[in-house]
């Protein structure tokens, strides 16, 4: 079994589940391609929401979903952080992290590239200490330059690889060249719903080495191990 570090299962708390009901479907879904352990990374917006509100509102949600015992249990709580000016700055940030750990899911702004986002990415790993994880790095082929997507994939960080992205010929080499290359990489499925965004991991696991899943996979493990030994606290 597999870990899936980018889904939108739970339920009435962003544009991904829709329902209790149809959160237990796509994990039902997961189970069957192959996943044991889900990170739940709902979208957080600092310009949208306060903080507060949305660890609140997402403790809720989860609880409301484990309470009917999924098929899948080890469940991690995060979320998916969209980088914004001085989102390096927000207080309780840590809170935002994959559960038991400093991984912390950052989704880069589908706009123009600009210097600020590589500089809120630094901060986050350099004052803040937690590891950063950037959102399906292969969705800015086609809105960065070639140069400006160095500039996102030179960071520290783990760029994480929809497995959309082995649908096609340009995103496959894509991916296949940033998992070569050296960095770290982990996959997830993006899943929002049971429709045209359902749970889609089998993609990966047809596409993509044992070998490859499998370092995808040790990275949360590494990570719980560590943050165990460490005296970080939430």
């Amino acid at each position: 079994m597999t870990t899936d570090y980018h889904s939108h299962i739970l339920p009435n708390i962003d544009d991904g589940s829709d329902s209790v009901e149809t959160s237990l479907k796509m994990i039902k879904m997961m189970k069957r391609q192959g996943i044991g352990t889900i990170a739940a990374t709902p979208h957080f917006h600092a310009h949208r929401t306060d903080l507060d509100s949305f660890l609140a509102k997402r403790s809720r949600a989860y609880e409301k979903l484990m309470a009917e015992s999924p098929v899948v249990s080890d469940v991690h709580i995060g979320a998916e952080v969209a980088i914004e000016k001085g989102i390096s700055e927000l207080e309780g940030l840590e809170k935002l992290c994959i559960s038991g750990t400093r991984l912390i899911l950052l989704e880069p702004p589908f706009t123009n590239y600009s210097d600020w986002i590589v500089e809120e990415i630094d901060d986050i790993v350099n004052s803040r200490r937690l590891l950063p994880i950037i959102a399906h790095v292969h969705r800015y082929m086609g809105l960065y330059s070639k140069s400006e997507l160095s500039g996102l994939l030179s960071v520290d960080a783990v760029f994480q690889i929809n497995a959309e992205a082995f649908e096609s010929f340009g995103t496959r080499r894509f991916a296949n060249k940033l998992i070569d290359s050296g960095r770290d990489f982990v996959f997830g499925s993006d899943a929002h719903n049971m429709g045209d965004r359902k749970p889609n991991f089998d993609l990966i696991t047809k596409r993509v080495s044992a070998e490859n899943i499998k370092h995808s996979d040790n990275i949360l493990k590494s990570a719980l191990v560590n943050e165990a030994d460490s005296e970080f606290v939430f």
